[in-house]
């Protein structure tokens, strides 16, 4: 059964957000860090609005897509100099939500 890893950045006061580093540093590095243990696809949504007139709650979220329970538990066992990166584009303690795509 296809998985999915959803990391989550909630905004707030005072909370930073870097979307320059993000795409250009971060994002390869996600791929070349989980791509070896099965990675299938990723995507990430900007947050834009929470509503018609209301801001954002959230900054992005990344969609990481895996086959299979197995390669996704590969693949966050790697994650450890992605979670080290985190500082250098945000201050926000994400959030994640491991799931199964229906």
């Amino acid at each position: 059964m296809a998985m999915t890893v959803q990391v989550i950045y909630p905004t707030g006061e005072g909370k930073t957000f870097d979307y320059e580093y993000y795409v250009e540093t971060h994002l390869p590095m996600v791929g070349k860090v989980m791509g070896p243990h099965g990675l299938a696809d990723a995507m990430v949504t900007k947050g834009l609005a929470g509503g018609p007139d209301a801001p954002p709650g959230y900054f992005a979220v990344a969609t990481l897509m895996f086959p299979d329970e197995a390669t996704m538990k590969a693949g966050l066992g790697a994650a450890g100099p992605l979670l080290e990166d985190i500082p250098n584009f945000t201050n926000v303690q994400p959030d994640m939500l491991i799931g199964t795509t229906l």
